[in-house]
Order: C-alpha cells, then sequence, then structure tokens
C-alpha cells in the first residue's frame, strides 16, 4: 500500500499557527520542537459531509498526551475548531477529508532538549488534504517486525507523540519484505498494534483486540468496541499471541486515516478465507453509518 500524490492537493492552503499560506509557502522555524526533537503531539481527523467525526475524543486526546509532556500552555478547543474552519473554509473542503493536527512546543529561543528553552507559547500546525482511506479494502497484507512497541515505563503509547521513528523503522521493513504494513509486538511478545494501525482479530464470532499495554489508545478502535457492545457482537480485550492471529477466522486493522480494512495476510499465512469477512464486513458497514450521521458541524456557529 503506497499512497498516491493527488493533483488535487496541489494548491492547498495550510494553517501554521493561525497563518493560512499556500503548501509551498509554509514554513516552520529551525528553533521549534518538533523539529528540534519530535517534541509534539498529533492527531489524524476524518471530514465527513462538513461534520469531523469524533473530534472532541481526538481532541481530549491531544490535550492529555500535551498535558503529559508538560506542555506550558495548549490552545483551547473553541480555538482549535476555529482555526479547523478557517483552514477547510479556504481550501473549499466539506468530505472526503483527512486533517494532520499538530501541536509542538513551540520555538525555542535557542537549540536545545531544555523545554525552559520555551518562551513563545506552542506552535499549531493544520494540514488537510483531500484523502479517501488509504487501505485497499479487499485486504492488506503484513509481516512482523523485529521492532517491539515499548511499555509504558519506557515510553507510555498513551503518549499520543510526533517521534514516530519506531513507525518508520517499522514501516521501511515492510517496504523491503513487499507487504503493506508491519504487525508489531510488545516486549512480552503478544501483539501490539502495527506501524500505523490497531489490529482485531476474529475468533469464531468473537471480536478481540489488543489490551493497552504497548499499544495506545485509539479513538476509531473505542469506536469499533463501542459498535459491537451496542450491537450484540462478543468482544473483548485480551493478549494476542502471533499463533493466535495466524488462526483468526479473519483480522481487520483501524485508524482514521484507513477507516477499518481487512488484512487477509500476516508473515505468509492467510489469515481466514484470505477474504474480507462477514463480521468485518458488518463492523465497516456499522462505522460508515455512524460517520455519515454523527459528528461535530465544524462549520456551525461557535
Amino acid at each position: 500500500m503506497r499512497q498516491e500524490y493527488r493533483p488535487e492537493n496541489r494548491d492547498l492552503i495550510v494553517n501554521i499557527n493561525g497563518r493560512l499560506v499556500h503548501r509551498d509557502d509554509a514554513g516552520v522555524s529551525p528553533f521549534d520542537s518538533a523539529v528540534q526533537g519530535g517534541d509534539a503531539v498529533w492527531e489524524g481527523l476524518r471530514l465527513y459531509g462538513g461534520r469531523i467525526f469524533a473530534l472532541d475524543a481526538h481532541l481530549a486526546r491531544l490535550e492529555a498526551s500535551a498535558r503529559a509532556l508538560a506542555f506550558a500552555e495548549i490552545p483551547s478547543r473553541q480555538h482549535i475548531r476555529r482555526e479547523l474552519r478557517r483552514t477547510l473554509e479556504a481550501n473549499g473542503m466539506r468530505d472526503g477529508v483527512h486533517v494532520r493536527l499538530t501541536l509542538s512546543r513551540g520555538v525555542k529561543y535557542t537549540s536545545g532538549m531544555d523545554p525552559r528553552l520555551n518562551t513563545a507559547g506552542p506552535t499549531l500546525i493544520i494540514l488537510a488534504e483531500f484523502k479517501p482511506p488509504v487501505y485497499d479494502k479487499r485486504g492488506v497484507r503484513l509481516i512482523t517486525s523485529s521492532l517491539r512497541r515499548p511499555a509504558p515505563d519506557v515510553l507510555d503509547p498513551r503518549i499520543h507523540h510526533a517521534n514516530l521513528i519506531q513507525s518508520i523503522l517499522a514501516k521501511i521493513e515492510a517496504n523491503h519484505a513487499g507487504a503493506d504494513d508491519a504487525l508489531m509486538l510488545d516486549g512480552r511478545g503478544f501483539v501490539a498494534e502495527t506501524n500505523a494501525t490497531h489490529v482485531f482479530v476474529v475468533h469464531r464470532g468473537t471480536v478481540e483486540t489488543s489490551r493497552l499495554v504497548a499499544c495506545p489508545e485509539g479513538v476509531t478502535r473505542a469506536t469499533v468496541l463501542e459498535l459491537c457492545a451496542g450491537h450484540g457482537i462478543p468482544a473483548r480485550e485480551t493478549d494476542l499471541s502471533l499463533a493466535a492471529v495466524y488462526g483468526a477466522d479473519e483480522m481487520f486493522c483501524t485508524g482514521t486515516m484507513g477507516e477499518l480494512a481487512a488484512v487477509v495476510e500476516v508473515d505468509g499465512r492467510t489469515i481466514g478465507d484470505g477474504a474480507r469477512g462477514p463480521v468485518t464486513e458488518r463492523l465497516s458497514a456499522l462505522y460508515e453509518e455512524l460517520t455519515a450521521t454523527t459528528g461535530d458541524e465544524i462549520f456551525g456557529d461557535e
């Protein structure tokens, strides 16, 4: 799976701390904390018919991550909503849009790691692109990465930070293996997530997903569990071994950028029948209905 350049994104207007500029003219200071050390938090949002799905949940996670990193200042949700709306309006966007929302600790007065060098306030970056779900809904293929997701005593996965080097290294492994993405294990050898998504398996009609140990909280993950609870689909959070993955009847991955996508192969093993299964189909339909009928009306009155 490789994302392709989309011509409709050629003249995007991006938002950097309230400045709306053409993508070619956008600039972030070399003294910004995101540049200096990946010292930033981020969220992926998706726009459906003028509504951003689960916006409050995403902004709550952004705030919690920024607090965990001891950001001295965090923009209000009202401010972020206003800047999101300005950005989407500037691009004429209402549907089929993915938004990358990044909040860094801000610009330092001199190069260095120390957060005390930050006195100018945070940097808010809003990048909105015309981008449909990025995964092939017919199914993706995974390999297991040699890299492990760290436990909370190393780096708490609940901090949705922008230092993604480990995920990038895992993605490089997947690329070299000719796979779509990489499955990543925790320090105990259980499945955590992929380099970019959460994972679910289905055994005899029961949906299972990894516990939040080395696996971060996910908005789409939580939505799937809520859909299961609301529609009589058995589901549980548990430790998933690779053997449990290989023996699954179905498998799918979840995320804001890709929604729900079936996994049909892991490490050369065919999952189930090698096609999108009935539980995955049902949950995908329920998710599509939910995103089409709910969400935060970003263009409404404040």
